[in-house]
């Protein structure tokens, strides 16, 4: 069986014909990553996922939503989710008060766990130790849905990420879990991607072409 770009067929041992399967999803991490930045509808794409992301939203209950600061060529989720802020606060004119608030990610150094952090348009910034832009001096907050990144997903609601398990480590440690989104690209589908022991599935993943997981 022939496999797409940047993927490659288990064998009986339940590694692949390219490696182990921690070969695997390092190559499959670089193609993925080489053919986002290389995007050429990297607009059209965007803007078709932050209409996904703001139809899925409408229905949501969550006030606090954590989400990231775009790195190399993925999609931001910002934009979408100032929109829906500001949304809220036109609920709050009409209706009850709700204070909707955006979240963005500190890694904790010590145990390499995630912390939110308030974040709002022309906050201020400044690097962390990986040099990605971080809120500076503004309040912790616990979201209840976390936007997270996908370099690829499979099967089942399963995620590639960077390898770093910096979401596996927090959502271990977080109680109640927050619902859990990934967003990427329909192209990052990676259909002979299979969990390992420690992985744990989203709950669901967006991508420009609507709802990827769970499966409709």
């Amino acid at each position: 069986m022939d496999s797409k770009p940047g993927e490659s067929s288990l064998n009986r041992d339940g590694q692949t014909a390219g490696g182990t399967p921690g070969e695997t999803k390092a190559k499959w991490r670089k193609a993925m990553v080489d053919k986002r930045q290389a995007m050429p509808d990297r607009l059209w794409r965007n803007d078709m996922l932050q209409r996904v992301m703001r139809v899925w939203l409408v229905n949501r209950p969550d006030t606090v939503i954590g989400a990231y600061w775009p790195i190399k060529g993925e999609f931001d989720p910002l934009p979408a989710l100032f929109r829906w802020q500001e949304a809220g606060l036109e609920e709050d004119a009409q209706s009850a008060a709700r204070n909707r608030r955006i979240g963005l990610p500190v890694v904790n150094k010590i145990d390499k766990t995630l912390t939110f952090y308030t974040w709002y348009p022309g906050c201020p910034m400044e690097e962390d130790a990986y040099g990605i832009p971080k809120p500076k001096d503004t309040e912790v907050v616990q979201p209840t849905l976390i936007f997270v990144p996908c370099v690829g997903y499979g099967p089942g609601g399963y995620r590639l990420g960077y390898g770093g398990g910096f979401y596996d480590r927090t959502l271990a440690t977080l109680s109640p879990r927050p619902f859990t989104v990934g967003l990427g690209y329909d192209f990052a589908f990676l259909s002979e991607m299979r969990p390992e022991p420690h992985d744990v599935p989203l709950d669901a993943i967006l991508v420009d072409t609507g709802v990827a997981w769970p499966v409709r």
